[in-house]
């Protein structure tokens, strides 16, 4: 019989990713500040712009498979549904200051060359932290409808329809159904208007994106229940077949001579790309279980892991570096070889950056308990 992984290894898998996800954000954000007009012409720019198009549901699955694991801890401890709805809400609300706070800061930064609705737009930060609050508002409300001990499987049954429904309002909601009667900051979280007569794909309005959140913490729910905990490479692997079934099925709806919106954008907008994005991400989950547990994941030191632990830094210091003000390079002039010089060096220093925060960290907590010890 193999020994199950403890705890900290098994949630491993989940940092990983997250650092996976910081390194596609990298060279995302390199390639695109950096290079030449011509080399942005280039099949290697489509590449690795085709990367930069997972970070984004990366993170907001992961949001939600953390909010899973937070609210599944909680109610080990006997915390009230209530509390649990007033701590999860709470950090939500946290994180989306935050995103307030990041849009100041490079306001602040941009002075006096940027607009002052760049305070206003819709960004990942801000949706991680809505996606928050609306899965503590779900998980409380599934607590209503179901008796003590099914809890879970009321959780389970409101995040799958809660997915569903933002994933399926898209569509009507960005085009036929456009709330246009509300002013523009409010209608950009519905679908990213922003301040433009369309919407815009490279902003992140509830619809969809709050779809990948509520995913994962089906996902969550799912793979941290007591028959995964006590099956865990199976749970994973069933995961990752899931995965590959939802892309199939995706697959199969764009397919069909008939489609049920008026405006049909695969892309960007449709349920369809939802399932595939969905069932790539599931066999992502799947994949770095499988390195973490039996390959190279966990031989030592992993940077990816170690990302992972501090994802929110260094996405927000790394900005700064790469579109700020204080780029490291000349923006819009590099060869593709200039430019993964510059991403080298940008993935170093928040690796240093990362490894340097998680030390204080230890540090600050080691030197808080003697403290405690001597009065």
């Amino acid at each position: 019989m193999t020994q199950s992984p403890n705890p900290q290894s098994r949630l491993a898998y989940i940092d990983w990713i997250r650092g996976l996800a910081c390194l596609l954000m990298f060279q995302t954000h390199c390639y695109d500040a950096w290079l030449s007009p011509a080399a942005r012409q280039t099949e290697f720019f489509k590449w690795s712009q085709l990367g930069g198009t997972f970070p984004a549901p990366l993170f907001l699955f992961l949001a939600g498979f953390s909010f899973a694991l937070v609210t599944d801890k909680l109610r080990e401890r006997g915390t009230s549904p209530a509390q649990i709805a007033r701590t999860t809400i709470r950090r939500g609300a946290e994180i989306y200051a935050l995103g307030l706070l990041f849009r100041l800061q490079e306001y602040a930064l941009g002075f006096p060359w940027a607009p002052w609705t760049d305070l206003l737009r819709v960004d990942i930060l801000n949706m991680i932290g809505l996606s928050m609050v609306l899965m503590g508002v779900v998980c409380w409300a599934a607590t209503f409808i179901s008796r003590p001990e099914s809890v879970r499987s009321a959780s389970v049954l409101t995040t799958v329809g809660a997915a569903a429904a933002l994933a399926m309002l898209s569509p009507p909601l960005w085009t036929t159904w456009r709330p246009n009667f509300l002013p523009w900051p409010l209608e950009s979280y519905i679908n990213g208007v922003h301040i433009f007569p369309e919407p815009q794909p490279w902003l992140f309005p509830i619809f969809p994106w709050a779809a990948f959140a509520f995913a994962g913490l089906t996902a969550g729910f799912l793979l941290l229940n007591a028959w995964s905990r006590r099956n865990e490479a199976k749970a994973a692997a069933l995961a990752g077949l899931s995965g590959v079934g939802l892309f199939a099925l995706g697959y199969l709806l764009d397919h069909q001579p008939f489609q049920i919106y008026a405006v049909y954008d695969y892309w960007h907008t449709s349920p369809n790309f939802f399932l595939a994005r969905l069932g790539i991400l599931l066999v992502i989950l799947l994949g770095s279980y499988v390195w973490c547990r039996w390959g190279a994941g966990q031989w030592g030191f992993s940077p990816l892991i170690q990302l992972g632990k501090t994802s929110l830094l260094v996405y927000w210091v790394h900005i700064a570096f790469v579109y700020g003000r204080f780029s490291i390079l000349p923006k819009g002039q590099q060869t593709i070889a200039g430019a993964t010089w510059g991403l080298i060096a940008i993935f170093l220093a928040m690796l240093l950056l990362s490894i340097a925060r998680t030390r204080f960290m230890g540090r600050g907590a080691e030197v808080f308990r003697q403290l405690r010890r001597s009065t």
